[in-house]
């Protein structure tokens, strides 16, 4: 596994924020606009899509490692715990869910799923508000599942019991 500037390695497993976890495919150089360019190229199996990220921005764009085993276990007792009431108006609430999702922290990933579930109990979401909440639950899924070394089936499962608890 060869190292580049930012640390991750080919073969490594990293979070893309609001898209999953990816492998690093490769570390390629590429031209453009007459300057050779170091480039992720990152394949995202939950969306089987390849996409190439510059090295040099791998930090903006909020790439990041898969978290620890502790952290993993730390947003799935999150969802379990009381929460804040969320805002009845659901444009206010969406925005204030994208903003955490655009953050991309599993614990913020986690608080969104929380959130939307129980909101969900009391009255339909809007389909934005679920879509939301679908790509939420997939991405927590993904990297908790990773970073356990669970199937997703079964963080689906503890997720669920933990949501069900409350």
């Amino acid at each position: 596994m060869s190292k580049t500037p930012k640390g991750f390695q080919i073969d490594q497993k990293v979070v893309y924020p609001s898209q999953g976890v990816g492998v690093i495919q490769s570390i390629e150089k590429k031209t453009f606009k007459d300057e050779k360019i170091l480039y992720y190229r990152i394949y995202l199996e939950v969306s089987d899509m390849t996409i190439m990220v510059p090295v040099e921005k791998a930090d903006t764009l909020g790439i990041r490692s898969i978290v620890p085993k502790d952290e993993a276990l730390r947003a799935l007792e999150l969802i379990g715990e009381d929460y804040e009431p969320i805002p009845s108006d659901w444009k206010l609430r969406y925005q204030m869910n994208l903003d955490l999702l655009k953050k991309g922290s599993v614990s913020d990933i986690a608080a969104i799923v929380r959130s939307l579930y129980h909101r969900s109990k009391v009255k339909e979401l809007p389909i934005l508000e679920r879509k939301l909440y679908d790509s939420a639950l997939k991405l927590l899924e993904d990297e908790i599942s990773f970073s356990l070394k669970k199937t997703r089936e079964e963080v689906e499962e503890l997720i669920f019991n933990r949501l069900e608890s409350k």
